[in-house]
């Protein structure tokens, strides 16, 4: 097979080589990135609040080292995988979000805990916090750990405060943990597309949060990091002022997801889209419809469809064809692009989208610049 590399290098620097490129092809506009990164990352320190953002959004060694000069603490990593992959590529100060509990993933963990620079994971039982401790202590390793706090989607996460304590003092008997805080992320808010109600729902799950935080206190264990948060609510998060770190991730990308949603109280857009999968048309024999060659393969299904960012009218309604293909409808759309012509999409959802592809084709303006890798594509154990 062909790889993106052999493909693509000799595009790389060439005025206009964006349009040469084989498609599908995920496309990342560089000035974009570096100003999403840029401004969530002023507006944390405004805040006076830590920035973590989630690198399995991204999966890229390059992109998680701009977040980190831009001033984020680390990132935060969903998987041992994405962990294990980031660290080799020298990213410092990383959170696993998802708990790690099978055997050989603790083994693995407690490996990596030995030589990654402020590495740390949640927790959300104590069967695995002593699992932890006797993998940490058969080789001699240290590791911080936060309690994860169920939301209330019953995914991961201790499910009330007693449980949180309890936890607690199985960290604080165990030497070769460290506990330092709290993680809690709102994940079924973060798409809520009202501002006004995504608010509401954020306020009385922070309550909750608040109750949590004060029993871990009042027996003890006082939490020196409170974590979470997301592209949907970071705002409502620092109004609120109880996380000391954000998570956010999607807003260096931007998605249809996002842009449907009113991420500020005024409705503006705060982030530009920077990702795109560029396609062409493959058929053209209807006035009504065109063929692209981005189908299932090509894009995420599981935030509706993709929007025509340029090369095709904006109002044109995408709809998938297949495991290849995807119809651009609007009318007289088949008499206005031909085969061959280049279609460039904002993507339903950016994290599973990104797990397609092997590389990012980086482009400033309309010209390839670099190709980087998707360091941790498929790392999902």
């Amino acid at each position: 097979m062909t790889t993106d590399r052999e493909l693509h290098d000799h595009l790389i620097g060439r005025q206009g080589s964006r349009a040469d490129l084989n498609t599908p092809v995920l496309v990342l506009d560089l000035d974009a990135l570096d100003r999403n990164i840029a401004a969530m990352a002023a507006l944390a320190a405004g805040h006076g609040v830590a920035l973590r953002p989630h690198a399995k959004t991204h999966k890229s060694v390059d992109i998680a080292r701009r977040q980190i000069a831009a001033g984020a603490v680390g990132v935060c990593c969903a998987k041992i995988g994405e962990a294990e992959v980031l660290a080799a590529g020298g990213v410092t100060g990383i959170l696993i979000t998802s708990p790690v509990a099978a055997p050989a993933a603790v083994d693995r963990l407690a490996a990596l805990a030995a030589t990654a620079d402020g590495l740390m994971a949640v927790v959300d039982h104590p069967g695995v916090a002593e699992r932890l401790q006797a993998a940490l202590a058969g080789i001699g390793a240290q590791l911080d750990v936060m309690i994860d706090i169920d939301p209330g989607i019953a995914r991961t996460g201790v499910a009330s405060a007693e449980a949180a304590v309890a936890l607690a003092g199985t960290i604080a008997a165990a030497p070769n943990l460290e506990y330092r805080g709290v993680q809690f992320y709102c994940g079924s808010q973060q798409h809520i597309e009202s501002y006004a109600e995504r608010r509401a729902a954020i306020v009385e799950r922070t309550a909750y949060l608040q109750d949590v935080v004060t029993a871990l206190t009042d027996a003890g264990f006082a939490p020196g990091i409170i974590t979470g948060s997301g592209t949907g609510t970071h705002r409502i998060d620092l109004e609120l002022g109880v996380f000391t770190e954000l998570q956010a991730g999607s807003y260096i990308f931007m998605d249809k997801q996002y842009l449907d949603c009113a991420l500020v109280a005024d409705g503006a857009v705060p982030f530009e889209v920077s990702l795109a999968v560029d396609a062409r048309v493959v058929s053209a024999n209807h006035s009504g419809l065109v063929t692209i060659d981005s189908g299932y393969k090509s894009l995420s299904t599981d935030g509706g469809v993709a929007v025509v960012q340029r090369g095709a009218p904006g109002s044109a309604f995408f709809a998938f064809m297949g495991d290849e293909h995807a119809a651009l409808i609007a009318p007289d759309i088949g008499n206005e692009l031909r085969p061959g012509d280049p279609v460039s999409l904002t993507v339903p959802h950016c994290d599973p989208t990104v797990n397609l592809y092997d590389h990012y084709h980086v482009v400033a303006g309309d010209t390839l610049v670099d190709i980087w890798p998707v360091s941790a594509r498929g790392a999902a154990r």
